[in-house]
C-alpha cells in the first residue's frame, strides 16, 4: 500500500527512531517534549529508564514513533545486563537513531564507548543531538558540536533544548526525513502504546526516586496489581500497587520517619496518575522487601524484566 499524499504533495512518512546515550543525558525529557506530553518518567538520578517506552509524534506529514531506551553503560548487575541487551536489540529495529550528548558536560569515555557501538550499526542513519543547550553558553554549545561531530560519521549534528523548546522542530524534521514512506502506524491521538498499568507503575517509581538517598534508585521496583473503578462510583479509580526494595534498611528509608516519606510518595504519585487517567484516584501503596532482586533471574521476571 502506498503512503497517502500530504497537503503539500509530499508522501506521508512513518517509522521508528530511538534515542541512545549514556545515563542522564536527557533522552526521556527530549522524547516527552517531542511527543508533547509525559510518556516517560524523568529523574535527576541516572538509569531511571528501564523499559523501551514508545512515544508517538503526530505530524501532518508523518508519524514518528520514538523509542526511549535505558542509558547504555557498563553493567554491574543482571538487571544492568538485561537493560544493555534491550538497548542493543532496539538499535537494530529502528529507522533512525538519535545519539544524545549533553551540551553542559565534557565528552567522556561513556560517549566514546557509545559512538564506537554505533559505528558497528552500518545500515541505520545516526543523528547526533547535543541536548540541554539551556544549561550551556553559546561558546560551550559550539565547542560541544565540534567535539561530537568528531566522535563518528553522523547523518547530521543538531543542538536543542527540551526545556526551552529550542530547535525541537529541527530535531523532529531531521528524524522524520530519514523515515520510510508509509501509512500511519497508530491511530490519531494515541501518544504511547505502553499499557496503563506500566505507565502508572512508572509514575509511582518516579515519585519514590525523588528525595531518597543516592544508593536507592536502582533498588526500587514497582508493580501495579490492579486498576479498577470503585463500585458504585463513576468518578473514582482504585489503584493497588507494591513498591519493592532489596533490603529491610531500604524499606525504612522509603517509609521515612512515622511513614512521612511514603505518604509523600503516594500523594505525588496520585496527582500524576490522576492527570494520566483523567479522574480521581485512590492509591493503595504498600512496600515489600525482595532480597537482591536485581541479581535474581526469577525475581527479575516477576517484576517484569525478561531475558
Amino acid at each position: 500500500m502506498t503512503s497517502p499524499q500530504t497537503s503539500t504533495g509530499t508522501r506521508f512518512r512513518s517509522g521508528f527512531a530511538c534515542f541512545i546515550g549514556r545515563p542522564n543525558v536527557g533522552k526521556s525529557t527530549l522524547m516527552n517534549a517531542l511527543v508533547g506530553t509525559k510518556v516517560a518518567i524523568t529523574s535527576s538520578k541516572p538509569q531511571t529508564t528501564r523499559r523501551a517506552i514508545r512515544g508517538i509524534v503526530h505530524r501532518p506529514d508523518a508519524q514518528l514513533v520514538i523509542v526511549d531506551t535505558p542509558g547504555l553503560h557498563k553493567p554491574r548487575t543482571l538487571l544492568g545486563e538485561r537493560l544493555d541487551s534491550l538497548v542493543r536489540s532496539t538499535l537494530t529495529e529502528v529507522d533512525v537513531i538519535g545519539f544524545c550528548v549533553p551540551a553542559n558536560e565534557p565528552v567522556g569515555p561513556g560517549d566514546r564507548f557509545i559512538a564506537a557501538e554505533l559505528a558497528q550499526v552500518k545500515k541505520t542513519p545516526v543523528v547526533a543531538i547535543v541536548t540541554k543547550t539551556d544549561l550551556a553558553d553559546r561558546q560551550q554549545v559550539a565547542e560541544q558540536l565540534l567535539k561530537v561531530s568528531r566522535l563518528g560519521e553522523w547523518a547530521d549534528v543538531v543542538p536543542c533544548s527540551a526545556e526551552s523548546g529550542y530547535q525541537l522542530d529541527v530535531v523532529s524534521d531531521l528524524l522524520v526525513a530519514r523515515l520510510p514512506e508509509g501509512m500511519p502506524l497508530y491511530p490519531e491521538g494515541e501518544l504511547t502504546d505502553e499499557p496503563e498499568q506500566i505507565l502508572v507503575a512508572e509514575l509511582i517509581r518516579e515519585a519514590a526516586l525523588e528525595g531518597v538517598r543516592e544508593e536507592l534508585p536502582h533498588s526500587i521496583a514497582v508493580v501495579v496489581e490492579e486498576i479498577k473503578p470503585r463500585e458504585g462510583r463513576d468518578d473514582l479509580i482504585d489503584v493497588y500497587a507494591w513498591l519493592f526494595v532489596e533490603r529491610p534498611s531500604q524499606k525504612g528509608i522509603v517509609i521515612g520517619p512515622k511513614g512521612a516519606r511514603l505518604k509523600d510518595v503516594g500523594t505525588r504519585a496520585r496527582k500524576q496518575i490522576e492527570a494520566l487517567l483523567g479522574t480521581k484516584v485512590y492509591l493503595d501503596l504498600r512496600i515489600k522487601v525482595a532480597k537482591d532482586w536485581q541479581r535474581d533471574p526469577k525475581q527479575l521476571r516477576r517484576l517484569g524484566f525478561y531475558d
